[in-house]
């Protein structure tokens, strides 16, 4: 079971965002299915490898079908196990994204870094077939799933090395409040773009008639 709720680990001089792992349900499915198809075409090379004779042949099959195993299992686990922390540092802001067989950190200068962008689900354009005969192929769902399936991360600011995304799976509700966390401990040095002075408005206004 993944782990959605994000959690906020405050330090002396840092504080720690957790996001965990926000993929949606319906790209695991996907995921799931990917897993098993490559599974399924392992299982056929391998079978029609058998009996094993030592021929180049029933070796190749037999090599191309562990690879798949292999593959399919890493690509599947990879993904699944997937999860996102958030560093803040009086000077650097980190990103790091964890799997079960691989870490990567990207660490930036906050003196370089650009304004903070909330994008969600960028914008797309409707698909041809959109609203015709009621969508019976499921075209426009199709166009956001395989958006979802490529989206890297909801908001992202511009550094040195280009834009960079990160937090898959946020969306403006959670967004909102780890902007709220992160401007409590890293002050002025956090430039927001303009979309978050509406949200955020919207934000204080919801949580005072509550």
């Amino acid at each position: 079971m993944a782990k959605r709720s994000i959690t906020y680990f405050w330090g002396d001089k840092s504080l720690l965002i957790t996001l965990g792992n926000r993929t949606d349900f319906r790209i695991r499915a996907l995921y799931l299915a990917e897993f098993l198809f490559t599974i399924a075409m392992a299982t056929v090379i391998l079978v029609h490898s058998l009996p094993f004779r030592q021929t180049i042949i029933s070796w190749t099959a037999t090599i191309g079908s562990s690879l798949l195993y292999l593959l399919a299992a890493h690509r599947f686990l990879a993904r699944i196990f997937l999860t996102e922390r958030l560093l803040l540092e009086q000077n650097t802001f980190t990103i790091i994204r964890k799997t079960l067989f691989s870490q990567q950190i990207r660490r930036y200068d906050w003196r370089y870094i650009g304004a903070l962008h909330y994008e969600g689900k960028g914008a797309k354009t409707d698909h041809p077939l959109k609203g015709k005969c009621f969508d019976y192929f499921g075209f426009e769902t199709q166009e956001h799933l395989i958006q979802s399936l490529h989206h890297d991360g909801n908001m992202y600011f511009d550094s040195i090395e280009g834009r960079v995304y990160f937090a898959s799976g946020v969306y403006s509700w959670n967004a909102e409040e780890m902007v709220q966390m992160m401007k409590l401990f890293i002050g002025s040095s956090l430039k927001l773009g303009p979309e978050w002075e509406e949200m955020l408005q919207e934000q204080e206004l919801d949580d005072n008639l509550q």
